[in-house]
């Protein structure tokens, strides 16, 4: 749970830089998240080592497909931050349309691993783990919140 701690606080201290409106940035977060997010999920799972190779497979293959979603929404927010000072209805039809696309997408993957690790992990493992990934989800979305701001409709 100390490493979920010092995930928490890597995204405070780096999601500030997301607002100088470059991708390097992104690309920086995305690597140094890759690393602490794994090392706190396992902190927090306490794997076996028989549970631990069947799941580390599985959890690298869900984050790699996590990551391609992860990176349309971050082309979304940048669609957004180029069309925000001069954004049309169409636009923003657009935009919100395509959120609630990654959306679906992001919970049917998360449905589809869901199943996969309650196979080859106890259910209450593999619900831990996903807890922990809505844990840190979460973090993301609060921070993305905090910086993104709302559309101006006057």
């Amino acid at each position: 749970m100390k490493k979920l701690v010092l995930l928490s606080l890597t995204l405070v201290l780096l999601f500030p830089a997301m607002s100088q409106d470059t991708k390097d940035y992104y690309e920086l977060l995305k690597t140094v998240l890759k690393m602490e997010k794994k090392a706190a999920v396992s902190d927090v799972m306490r794997l076996s080592e028989p549970e631990g190779e069947l799941f580390w497979p599985l959890y690298d293959e869900y984050n790699a497909k996590m990551s391609d979603l992860e990176s349309r929404r971050v082309d979304l927010i940048f669609d957004y931050a180029n069309h925000y000072e001069n954004m049309t209805d169409e636009k923003a039809d657009e935009l919100w349309s395509n959120v609630m696309e990654y959306k679906q997408d992001a919970l049917k993957l998360t449905k589809t691993y869901y199943k996969k690790i309650k196979r080859i992990l106890p259910e209450a493992k593999a619900a831990l783990y996903f807890q922990v990934e809505n844990k840190i989800t979460a973090l993301i979305d609060y921070e993305l919140a905090v910086q993104i701001p709302l559309l101006p409709t006057d």
